[in-house]
């Protein structure tokens, strides 16, 4: 039971280097974006979690580069739950460019934080439901 959405980006001229090459660093800004896509195409605001008290820091990403992303490409990123999220919730991604050629594979791994006493806790059972109804 995985559930996959896709986000769509077109990579700006301020994400390049002088040779328009994407700097490996916007690659967490796009994993970012696609996981709250992810989540809200679930139904659920992440904005909406945070204001409940729940936060979802990453604590682990990791990236592996096949091809390069050029400036004014439009990239899509697909996301995947990896399994049921627990204390953290994993996802992997894979990023192509327009001409459908993979760039990217990464993953990163959240943990579910209560904002108050930046503890661990459970994932939120509303989260849990939405996952077992998709």
């Amino acid at each position: 039971m995985l559930i996959t959405s896709e986000t769509l980006l077109k990579v700006r001229y301020s994400e390049t280097d002088q040779m328009g090459v994407v700097h490996h660093g916007n690659y967490a800004q796009y994993l970012e974006l696609a996981r709250i896509d992810w989540l809200s195409k679930l139904g659920v605001s992440y904005k909406s979690m945070e204001e409940s008290g729940i936060m979802l820091p990453v604590f682990a990403m990791d990236f592996k580069f096949k091809k390069s992303a050029f400036f004014d490409d439009e990239l899509t990123i697909k996301t995947t739950l990896q399994k049921i999220p627990t204390i953290k919730i994993i996802f992997d991604f894979e990023i192509f460019n327009q001409s459908k050629q993979l760039l990217t594979i990464a993953s990163t791994t959240l943990v579910f934080v209560n904002s108050k006493t930046r503890k661990p806790i459970t994932c939120p059972s509303y989260l849990i439901d939405k996952i077992k109804e998709y």
